[in-house]
This record gives structure tokens, sequence and C-alpha cells, in this order.
């Protein structure tokens, strides 16, 4: 018997990178799993509901396709977003609109289109996907920072709005994630192989966070095993949020 026997999940952004691991995990623990992406997973498995979280018609037309192939949701994984660096005066006000409309509207869009099926659920939960960047001050990170921030606020006040409604809600905070974002960031740089030894030491234990890593958290948070976690968020950063490590010379 899987964790999430008979459960029905949407995973917002989940055709690579950390949706693509969640929904795979929610897979494997047993869930019947779609997939709101604008282009489709890898796996078979994964019902394709194709959306854009920026559009409120294409968000609303996605999830209704998945509450009909499934009947009803149980759990919904804001996990969607773009990412964005530059220091405060370096984003036009075009490029802030653009990333807090998909990075934290999104979040917004994708959840009130499910609340109906969600609120009909005996075992409801969202998990939306924040960063390290809502916490801790990292350089040339202003915009997305701001947005996941916001990620992690939204989410306090998403579990205060949704308690009487028996719908949990709480967030991760990965750190720096081997993602196809991070790769094209890496595949930028003046030096790829210093960059990725930087971002790997800024972290205590060293190295990248992997996907699955951030997804068993999400699955956790997601599941019934976690029915008394709310209004939290679980940090999957190798230490960097509370752990100031010596040096050893």
């Amino acid at each position: 018997m899987g964790a999430f026997d008979g459960m029905r999940a949407l995973v917002t952004g989940g055709a690579s990178g950390i949706g693509l691991a969640t929904a795979r995990r929610l897979t494997a623990l047993g869930a019947h799993v779609a997939v709101l992406d604008l282009r489709p997973p890898p796996e078979d498995q994964l019902l394709h509901v194709q959306g854009d979280v920026s559009d409120t018609p294409s968000v609303t037309a996605a999830t209704r396709a998945a509450v009909e192939a499934f009947g009803g949701l149980d759990i919904l994984v804001n996990n969607a977003g773009v990412g964005a660096q530059g220091r405060v005066e370096d984003n036009s006000d075009e490029e802030w609109h653009r990333v807090l409309n998909v990075n934290v509207v999104g979040h917004v869009r994708a959840t009130r289109s499910v609340l109906p099926s969600l609120r009909a659920s005996s075992c409801a939960a969202i998990v939306n996907v924040a960063s390290i960047a809502a916490t801790a001050g990292l350089p040339d990170r202003a915009l997305y920072s701001a947005a996941k921030g916001a990620v992690l606020s939204l989410t306090l006040a998403m579990a205060a709005d949704l308690m009487a409604d028996g719908i949990r809600v709480n967030a991760v905070n990965p750190g720096t994630v081997n993602t196809p974002w991070v790769e094209r960031l890496l595949e930028n740089a003046d030096d790829p192989e210093q960059e990725r030894a930087a971002l790997a030491a800024r972290q205590p234990h060293g190295r990248l966070v992997d996907p699955e890593e951030v997804a068993e958290a999400i699955c956790y948070l997601a599941s019934p095993a976690a029915g008394s976690v709310t209004g939290t968020a679980l940090a999957v950063d190798g230490g960097m949020a509370g752990l100031r490590l010596r040096r050893k010379d």
C-alpha cells in the first residue's frame, strides 16, 4: 500500500525539475497525478493538462480537465515559476510584473481554480514551492527574492484562511537545486565550473540540492501523515538558512 493510494494530485510546472521529481514520487506512492505545464512531462503515466499559470482562462481550463479526469482533487503542488537575476535596479517594470505574475499570482490562479474540489476532499493539502531566497539575502536576486518572499507570506495567509475548510497549506524552501534553470544559468556564466562550485559552496553541506530531495519534503507535507502540519515552511537547503559553520584551517 502506498501512502497516497487513491489520492489525486495536481502539480504545476511538473514537466521538469522539482515539479517532475514530485510528480514521479507521488505516482510511485500511489497517487493519480496530473501535470499542469506548457509542455508534456516525459512519463506517459502522468496526465498532462496543458496550461499557462500566467493566464487565468488557461489555468481554469487545465484544472477543470484534471478534476474531471480524476473525479476530484486532494493535493495541489504550486511549483510553476521562473527565475530572475539582478539587483533591485537591474530589471524593468515589465520584468517585475512578469515574474511576480508567474511566481506569485500563478499560485493564486491555480489555488482558487481547485478550491471547490479541495474543499470536498477529506485529506486536502496545498504545498507551495518557495525558496531560501525568501528567508536569506542572496546577491543579485532582488526580484526573485521578492517573489518567493511573497509566496512564503501567501502560504501563511492561505493556511489561516483555509483552516476551517480542512485544507492544510505549507511551503518548502529549497536551497539551490540542480534544475534545468540552474543549468542554463551555469551555461551562460563566464566560467561555468567556477560558478557551479560557488553555488555549491554557499550551502553548508557543500553541494547543490537534488530535486528528489525537495520532492520528498513536498510529499511529506502533502501526505495524511502530516495531518497536524499547516502554516509552516520546511527548508531543504543543506543547512543554508540556519547554519554558520566554522572553517577548518
